[in-house]
């Protein structure tokens, strides 16, 4: 009974949190006297000059994630990973996602659809692939585009913390797709 609560929960607060936000964003833009378009023209602005510093960083994350799925890499370690991952529980189509979803959040999304595509969207697997996308960060990503684009170069404790959040998103996808699922 305590997880249909929790499950009726989630729902209802997913249902308004989106609305919410609507309306708490511009209220609180009018109650601290903040001009609001204009600081969205800002933003949109300055977003415009980012894109284009980081789009060389893009292509070549991109180029780097389409040779390693296109090569086989990815199918042969998800082949020679699969004991291990029977020992943790996780399916072997899920591997390709964990693997992915650090480098990619569009390359994560394809697999994500891959697995809704071949298990039924309503199947343990697309459920969660889909916990597991929404869970992790593309931080290979993020340190390549994002960090590339304003010339840091020491990443080393950034890279370590995102790749240790990265396996705790996979592991607590694993536990709570599990109990909920």
């Amino acid at each position: 009974m305590p997880l249909e609560k929790f499950a009726e929960i989630i729902k209802n607060i997913s249902v308004w949190i989106l609305p919410l936000l609507i309306v708490l964003i511009p209220l609180c833009a009018l109650f601290k006297r903040i001009a609001l378009y204009d600081t969205f023209i800002k933003g949109a602005r300055e977003g415009v000059g980012v894109g284009l510093r980081i789009i060389p960083y893009l292509v070549a994350i991109l180029v780097a994630v389409g040779m390693f799925r296109a090569s086989g890499a990815m199918e042969l370690l998800a082949n020679f990973l699969a004991p291990v991952l029977n020992i943790i529980g996780m399916p072997a189509d899920i591997l390709p996602l964990a693997i992915i979803k650090p480098l990619s959040g569009s390359g994560a999304l394809g697999i994500t659809t891959e697995i809704a595509n071949q298990y039924g969207g309503d199947s343990y697997m697309a459920r969660l692939a889909a916990v597991m996308t929404g869970s992790s960060e593309t931080t290979l990503y993020v340190i390549a585009v994002y960090f590339g684009s304003v010339g840091i170069t020491n990443v080393r404790h950034a890279l370590a913390a995102g790749l240790i959040a990265d396996f705790a998103a996979i592991f607590a996808s694993l536990f709570i797709s599990r109990i909920v699922f």
